[in-house]
């Protein structure tokens, strides 16, 4: 692993324990790391390749993982019990993907979790009406956040669309 590579992998485990203490802070901040990786990797000096590639899936499970001990403490279960099983679904979905390296996987099994954390520690924060406290108040959310998220991971993992090429040239100017 490159020293470059080596930063990036201590702040993906360093950033995201705040996720237990201010969750939205440190759920927010490991999402933009994790989203960003790529394009901090290729400013310090590295690339995207070897084994911090192999990683970077381990990486988003870790930071996961601290959502999830989260959302176990949550007192709804309209909010803590969607959670938990789009948790399992995505692990499982990632563990399958690093046995045979096929990316369709991820798409088949998508970061649903990490949408539905987020929706329940903003709602619990600043709109506590729109909390999850009945199955209708979950599954209409639930639809509305999946649209993006499969564009998203189809985007990334059946496309291999590469964003940060973008963000590199027309937000960084690198």
């Amino acid at each position: 692993m490159t020293e470059d590579q080596l930063i990036i992998v201590i702040l993906r485990l360093v950033v995201p324990l705040l996720i237990l203490r201010y969750p939205l802070v440190g759920g927010v901040t490991a999402m933009v790391l994790d989203a960003l990786d790529v394009v901090l990797i290729d400013l310090i000096g590295g690339g995207f390749t070897g084994i911090y590639s192999r990683v970077d899936k381990s990486l988003d499970l870790y930071y996961l993982s601290l959502e999830f001990l989260v959302a176990l403490r949550w007192v709804s279960p309209y909010a803590r019990w969607p959670a938990i099983g789009l948790f399992v679904y995505r692990a499982i979905g990632v563990i399958a993907f690093e046995i045979t390296q096929q990316r369709v996987i991820l798409f088949a099994f998508p970061n649903q979790f990490e949408s539905w954390w987020l929706y329940c520690v903003v709602t619990a924060r600043f709109w506590p009406h729109l909390h999850p406290h009945s199955w209708r108040s979950v599954l209409v959310p639930m639809a509305l956040l999946l649209v993006p998220k499969m564009g998203q991971e189809y985007l990334l993992h059946y496309r291999e669309a590469a964003p940060w090429t973008w963000m590199k040239r027309n937000v960084l100017g690198v």
